[in-house]
């Protein structure tokens, strides 16, 4: 069987599934199966398919079939023009949340930390633009935490990026010129009417923290003064509706310089907020 031939059963395969993007999807785990760039695809097609890659891609879109998100059955994710690595331990990268990386490149900064890590997409494309930054990665799931170290390496950021255990700022010394987070926002009573692919397959720790969906934002309000570096910056992601919520959350812990960004779809996306410069005698630890 031919690539092409392969690749036009697929898609009507995952159609009949019934998953969103089929010939999309099919696209690219048959570039994934022959072990070639997703944009070579093309130049590939009338290849003969091998019968390990007949067999790996049969597996792949069995997976898919079942709605397991492509970025677990690669094992990849491109976010901010970098590959990262991506496991059922972790939130798939999501282009929206590049809206919050633009944003926390828009101003220098020397001292990061990122509240909740996970694959540290965040963290890491951020370094990988200042380099003079360095940066700590933290959240409360060894395993996340292993993928988060991985990322570093292969980004060759191991030596600006470091990771640790954390329950948000539990675990966390020092002040920060740049703190970001994107937290589990997901209210309880919105869980079930998820995609099956994120509700059946992403961590339900990294989604969701019960309730309404605000207890990380509230906690991380509490903290985030304490953390921040006079003049210094918290971003973070949030859901649709959550803007006004989460502003007021943080405008109640004295932080200033409110704003709500929108992602690329316009909806509200990241909150910004500033702690307000030192008086006299105060600095950064």
């Amino acid at each position: 069987m031919t690539a092409r031939e392969a690749l036009i059963a697929a898609v009507a395969r995952l159609e009949a599934a019934g998953i969103d993007g089929a010939a999309r999807d099919a696209r690219i785990l048959l570039a994934h199966a022959l072990g070639v760039g997703a944009d070579r695809l093309t130049l590939h097609l009338a290849d003969q398919m091998t019968t390990p890659q007949a067999q790996s891609y049969d597996e792949a879109l069995a997976r898919r079939a079942r709605h397991q998100p492509v970025a677990q059955i690669t094992g990849r994710r491109l976010f901010w023009g970098l590959e990262f690595r991506v496991t059922p331990d972790t939130l798939d990268p999501r282009p929206e949340t590049e809206t919050l990386v633009a944003e926390a490149l828009t101003r220098p900064f020397l001292k990061m930390l990122d509240l909740g890590t996970g694959t540290g997409c965040i963290l890491l494309a951020c370094l990988k633009h200042m380099p003079m930054a360095r940066g700590v990665g933290v959240d409360a799931s060894p395993a996340a935490l292993g993928v988060a170290v991985g990322n570093a390496a292969d980004l060759g950021l191991e030596g600006r990026a470091r990771f640790r255990q954390s329950d948000w700022f539990s675990a966390v010394e020092g002040q920060f010129d740049l703190i970001v987070s994107n937290p589990p926002y997901i209210a309880a009573a919105e869980m079930a009417a998820l995609a099956p692919d994120v509700r059946d397959w992403e961590p339900h720790l990294a989604l969701t923290p019960g309730g309404d969906g605000l207890d990380a934002y509230r906690t991380i309000a509490r903290g985030a003064g304490a953390r921040l570096c006079p003049g210094g910056r918290l971003l973070l992601e949030i859901g649709p509706t959550q803007g006004a919520a989460v502003a007021a959350l943080l405008e109640g812990a004295g932080l200033t310089g409110l704003r709500i960004l929108p992602d690329m779809d316009g909806r509200d996306r990241v909150v910004v907020a500033i702690k307000p410069q030192a008086s006299e005698g105060e600095s950064c630890s």
